[in-house]
């Protein structure tokens, strides 16, 4: 015997049913083989049956227009499938839609609806679908017949959800097929009746669980469950795009699975079929050659150390708590108890060895009834402050990893709380069975997308990290960086098991998402013809709501609006990537709050650009202070610029020559004086100061000007450059003292003893400094390590090349910190 179920989208027209038949056939081994088809209502019509009746007995006469629109589809499937001139089929059909508007009517005119009536009103669904189905398979030439579950599955007489009397049941399904000998039985799922005759139904999953029941009575090879998915998947594949087939479970970790919201599977389908050991097989009507899930009494593959990631999506935890509770047997008795005979079902329950609280959590519409029940069975307690008043924590998700493979094996708890608390995600309650087969925390409902997707690459795809990227500038070193990752994407992943999603994009004008990631080879034109209007705070917005783990924010811009909100992008665990100064640079109040919400948050700041492009002068200096040495001095050439300038400055070529020279090389800001004045160099010798512990403004750095006020003043960029030979011979003069003493000059940053300066200083040969050549930095510190000799850093400090590949390495580093514990 082989028992196979299809769901509503499996059965939803015309097209859908005679799909049915092939993949009936197929699953038939031998031909001859008999199967019990058990089917649903086609999808939406169980709701449009409780709606017309919940409108009847609000005497809303629009439920007549729903029974006709369900009247019509039903009818209108008949006619695709040719079913016309079956009149045995057209008068079962007029009888239940007879019988259906009698009953409404009935609702309508006393204005109440009973459990008992809204269970024979749901039940229409699944007798339409049915008695269609059989005689389309009869019309194939089929041997096949119907049967009205309600004939032979007994239950009590809790209309909703009724409970199965399997002795009964057994017996009177085995009777009735012996008395009916067709090949293919197409049966009813989701209701039944009881012991007098009335319409019960089976509650949620009531299809499946019929299935099971008549799979166990009789003692079927196996339990076939046709739906619109591949079988039972890793996770949620709403939530998790990433989500893939289980091939294997056991009844256990399934019966884990469907507890905590697998949509593929009900929790009462296991029970049957466990008991029975007869397998479980998932497949997907849509794609029958798929090999679905396999569910038996075995767990097999052990490729993972999960099954799978399930979710409740939305619960209220209640805490009861207090000094009355400590060693006091019976408490937890008293507490089941009490939302025992409230009828409160209890989804987690959690404890800590000191017995001093016990928290568990409801579904939300039972919190309320729950407390009540709590605080009543309490009272006396509570009166005398000996147990509080009993906490409800709203806006709470459960989410749950699961697998047999859990068993024994050590750093599991660690891997999820690590992906958890990387990504910023605060686990208010956890659980854990002695089985292990089962981890259960309980997190805030909006953090439940993200974490689905952080455990997942944790558990399943651990061997590739996906960082998702949003970038802010598409300028010089935007688009710079783009080509590097274009360029470099798929040695990352396979060299490095990291790959980079660009999720958003934006330049000055424009924003443009894609949580899946941009394609990189049109991304201007993408931008320009999709993108909506640039807001950063906007963009901020949509960044934090797609809620996306292992994300990444990197800013290519020198604005100080986008620099601003760096502090709400760490505070809600987003990492920040950034050759933009502004933020390290500004009043040393905003650098140092920026900083404490690094400390406090699992974001990462890394802005070793804003001093030395690819150099990697941050990360020295920092681990030169982590180690506990001291820093004495710092001297530094910050600006590749003037680098440039004064390295090219040398007899016979004037002054204004070598700066228009870097200019037309695109050395140099548009307007030449922005490098000229020192203000670049200030900034990163600030950053570097307050690097160290100095608690400086940009006001203290002390700059001795390089040009004379009147040329800085000038009203338009060729205004100065028109003047700027006024200098020459002064520049001159300037190189040509410094070349007799055997010196170069050099435009140095300076930090001693507290005080920051910048000016142009004569160097000699025995001077690190002095064969400096091209645009390159260099920066010199000398410590209590290094104080004989100092640590030298050195090499190209300006270009777009070396800072995009230093914005490139830091974003690589983070994709690393998120890497497997």
């Amino acid at each position: 015997m082989l028992v196979m179920k299809f769901g509503g989208t499996s059965v939803a027209g015309a097209d859908r049913i005679k799909a049915l038949d092939s993949i009936i056939r197929d699953a038939r081994k031998p031909a001859s083989e008999r199967t019990i088809v058990v089917v649903s209502a086609q999808s939406g019509v169980t709701d449009d049956l409780i709606r017309m009746s919940r409108m009847a007995a609000r005497r809303d006469r629009g439920y007549v227009e729903v029974l006709e629109r369900v009247r019509h589809r039903h009818e209108e499937t008949v006619k695709l499938l040719r079913l016309g001139k079956d009149r045995n089929l057209a008068d079962q059909l007029k009888a239940d839609f007879s019988g259906l508007y009698d009953t409404l009517h009935g609702v309508f005119l006393v204005g109440e609806l009973s459990d008992r009536t809204l269970d024979f009103v749901s039940a229409h669904g699944e007798l339409l679908s049915a008695r269609i189905i059989a005689a389309y398979l009869r019309s194939k030439g089929r041997s096949a017949g119907f049967l009205d579950a309600r004939e032979v599955i007994r239950t009590d007489e809790q209309f909703g959800n009724a409970r199965v009397n399997f002795t009964t049941t057994n017996r009177q399904i085995g009777q009735w097929l012996k008395k009916h000998r067709e090949q293919v039985v197409v049966m009813t799922g989701f209701i039944a009746s009881t012991a007098r005759n009335e319409t019960t139904t089976l509650g949620r999953g009531g299809s499946d669980y019929t299935a099971a029941i008549a799979g166990a009575a009789t003692k079927a090879r196996e339990i076939q469950i046709w739906t619109d998915v591949d079988g039972v998947l890793t996770a949620d594949p709403r939530k998790v795009r990433k989500a893939f087939t289980v091939p294997t479970m056991s009844y256990r970790e399934a019966m884990e699975m469907s507890h905590f919201g697998a949509k593929v599977i009900h929790p009462p389908t296991i029970q049957p079929a466990l008991e029975k050991g007869i397998p479980l097989r998932i497949k997907n009507t849509f794609r029958p050659q798929s090999d679905g899930t396999f569910v038996s009494r075995k767990s097999n593959g052990a490729d993972f150390l999960i099954k799978g990631i399930s979710s409740i999506d939305d619960i209220s935890l209640l805490t009861l708590e207090g000094s009355g509770m400590v060693g006091v047997a019976g408490i937890s008795a008293r507490l089941f108890s009490a939302l025992s005979q409230s009828k409160v079902n209890v989804i987690l329950i959690t404890q800590g060895s000191s017995e001093h609280t016990i928290t568990f959590a409801v579904r939300p519409g039972d919190a309320a009834q729950a407390k009540a029940a709590i605080e009543e069975a309490f009272r006396f307690e509570i009166r005398d402050h000996l147990i509080e008043q009993v906490k409800v924590e709203e806006g709470l998700s459960v989410i749950a990893v699961i697998g047999e493979n859990m068993k024994n094996t050590p750093g599991v708890s660690a891997r999820l709380f690590g992906a958890l608390g990387k990504n910023g995600i605060s686990v208010v309650a956890t659980a854990q069975g002695s089985s292990e087969l089962n981890i259960s925390t309980v997190i805030r409902k909006q953090d439940l997308g993200k974490a689905m997707n952080a455990l997942h690459q944790a558990f399943f795809l651990s061997e590739v990290k996906t960082l998702s990227v949003f970038l802010v500038g598409t300028g010089l070193i935007g688009k710079t960086l783009l080509k590097q990752v274009a360029e470099h994407r798929d040695h990352l992943k396979q060299a490095r098991s990291l790959e980079i999603v660009i999720a958003g994009v934006a330049n000055s004008r424009k924003m443009y998402f894609a949580p899946d990631g941009i394609s990189l080879k049109r991304l201007s034109e993408t931008l320009d013809r999709s993108g909506e209007p640039m807001d950063i705070r906007l963009f901020v917005d949509r960044m934090k709501s797609m809620n996306l783990p292992q994300t990444v924010f990197v800013d290519c811009t020198s604005n100080e609006s986008v620099a601003s909100v760096y502090g709400d992008l760490i505070a809600s665990n987003i990492s920040v990537v950034t050759p933009n100064k502004l933020a390290n640079a500004g009043p040393y109040r905003q650098y140092r709050k920026l900083h404490e919400l690094v400390r406090k948050h699992h974001a990462k700041f890394l802005y070793e650009t804003n001093v030395g492009a690819g150099l990697p002068v941050i990360n020295t200096l920092q681990n030169l202070l982590t180690s506990g040495d001291r820093i004495r001095s710092i001297e530094a050439v910050l600006s590749g610029t003037l680098s440039y300038i004064f390295n090219t400055f040398r007899e016979g070529i004037p002054f204004s020559e070598v700066v228009k020279q870097a200019k037309e090389l695109g050395y140099t800001e548009p307007d030449p004086r922005i490098d000229l004045s020192g203000t670049d160099v200030a900034r990163k010798l600030l950053i570097l100061a307050r690097e160290t512990g100095l608690p400086l403004e940009s006001g203290d750095i002390q700059i001795k000007p390089l040009l004379p006020a009147r040329l800085m003043k000038a009203k338009t960029v060729g205004a100065f450059l028109s003047a700027l030979p006024d200098i020459d011979a002064e520049m001159e003069s300037l190189r040509a003292r410094a070349a007799k003493k055997g010196c170069v000059l050099r435009f140095i940053a300076r930090l001693e003893n507290g005080r920051a300066s910048i000016q142009l200083t004569e160097v000699d040969t025995k001077h690190p400094f002095y064969n400096l050549s091209g645009s390159d930095n260099i920066i010199s510190f000398r410590t209590d390590r290094y104080n004989q000799r100092p640590l030298v850093v050195k090499g190209p400090g300006a270009g777009a090349e070396v800072t995009a590949a230093g914005v490139f390495a830091e974003i690589i580093s983070i994709g690393n910190y998120f890497g497997v514990e």
